[in-house]
């Protein structure tokens, strides 16, 4: 009776079957092992907790904070940008605190499109996409990523007779774990400013990279046309923090600024000063955390091998992908693995159609734990 057409077009969630599933196995005395949902179990740097402890002593935390309030954290992201990547923003019109990444592109589609515009998200995706982009009433088409092509859309593929407002990337990749060098951002940015489309970046993963690697920004490619989001959830273990930031294009910062000040309000000032130290700690300080996930994958990457199944080495993120032989029903064979060993994946179809086949593993438990996951796993029947 209330729910609106905005509310009834966001997709269900499959989340809700693995949560029920994880149920019935606990229930059944089974130890759950939740590989399924991809938050950091690491604790955020002591420093930055420090920060965050003191000014809950600070009575001046407690008001409401204002656009001015926010100058420490825009400032401390402008010098992360350009330190990390060499990029150059304005922190007063280029940079914008954000209550979370998810919850930024959820704002950032309400604020530069209209409903029935056109937005190209990539196939298999981080579901929240699906979501935003029903709320803001958006006509989604879909670029499919493909292994033989390194999980990378061919946007030369794209109809001819498609305009788009907006194309979302997102690099290290979930769910697939792929990665993206700086000349494809920079082909993208050409190919969407020919095209007078905006092209978005979500970028939660840029410094959960491993061995040589590291992630460029988009934002290399220039500023006209280009907003990225940065989340410091997974770089700096601190998702119940809810914050983040949006850089780029100074145009899409003020829309979406102006879409934000008749929602909500920046986050606790206690938390900016937090994430403003975290942005500015030396990069070892993110390295070590990486080093925790890269370890766990050099551990959970060969045991799933060794079930025969099909999985990359992955370069960043905190994520494994991979792909089951013979494995039709993905959503079938996540719940019967949770319910009958404890283990919880994410089947591959709650990603888009693109994901059917594939499992994904979200790498936060130890070693030892994710190896007796795989053990476990391959006791389950795929057909």
């Amino acid at each position: 009776m209330w729910e609106s057409r905005r509310a009834a077009a966001v997709p269900g969630s499959v989340f809700a079957l693995m949560d029920a599933a994880k149920g019935r196995a606990r229930a059944a005395g089974l130890g759950i092992v939740d590989l399924s949902i991809g938050s950091s179990d690491l604790p955020p740097p002591d420093a930055v907790l420090e920060v965050l402890r003191g000014a809950t002593r600070d009575a001046g935390t407690y008001r409401y904070p204002l656009f001015s309030d926010t100058a420490p954290l825009r400032e401390a992201a402008a010098g992360y940008l350009a330190r990390r990547f060499g990029v150059a923003v304005d922190p007063a019109r280029e940079v914008l605190p954000l209550i979370g990444a998810q919850e930024g592109l959820a704002h950032l589609l309400l604020a530069v499109t209209d409903p029935g515009d056109t937005l190209l998200l990539p196939d298999p995706c981080y579901p929240p996409y699906l979501g935003a982009a029903a709320v803001a009433g958006l006509n989604v088409v879909t670029l499919p990523l493909r292994p033989e092509a390194g999980f990378l859309p061919d946007l030369d593929a794209v109809p001819v007779g498609v305009r788009p407002r907006a194309l979302l990337l997102n690099y290290p990749n979930n769910p697939t774990s792929a990665v993206a060098d700086a000349a494809f951002f920079r082909r993208a940015a050409a190919w969407c400013r020919e095209r007078g489309a905006l092209m978005v970046h979500d970028h939660p993963y840029a410094e959960l990279t491993f061995g040589a690697y590291r992630a460029p920004s988009a934002l290399e490619a220039g500023l006209e046309g280009v907003v990225e989001l940065h989340s410091l959830s997974k770089t700096h273990h601190m998702g119940g923090f809810r914050v983040g930031f949006a850089a780029g294009d100074a145009g899409v910062i003020a829309a979406l600024a102006r879409v934000k000040g008749a929602i909500d309000f920046h986050p606790y000032l206690g938390i900016q000063r937090a994430a403003a130290h975290a942005l500015g700690l030396p990069d070892g300080v993110g390295r070590a955390g990486a080093a925790v996930f890269e370890a766990r994958r050099d551990a959970l990457v060969p045991a799933l091998r060794g079930l025969g199944w099909e999985v990359a080495l992955p370069e960043a993120s905190m994520y494994a992908w991979a792909r089951v032989p013979g494995l039709r029903d993905s959503v079938t064979f996540a719940v019967r693995a949770a319910e009958t060993t404890g283990v919880a994946v994410s089947p591959g179809a709650a990603f888009g159609a693109g994901g059917e086949g594939f499992v994904r593993f979200a790498m936060v438990q130890p070693p030892e734990v994710l190896r007796e996951a795989a053990r476990r796993l391959g006791t389950v029947p795929t057909t």
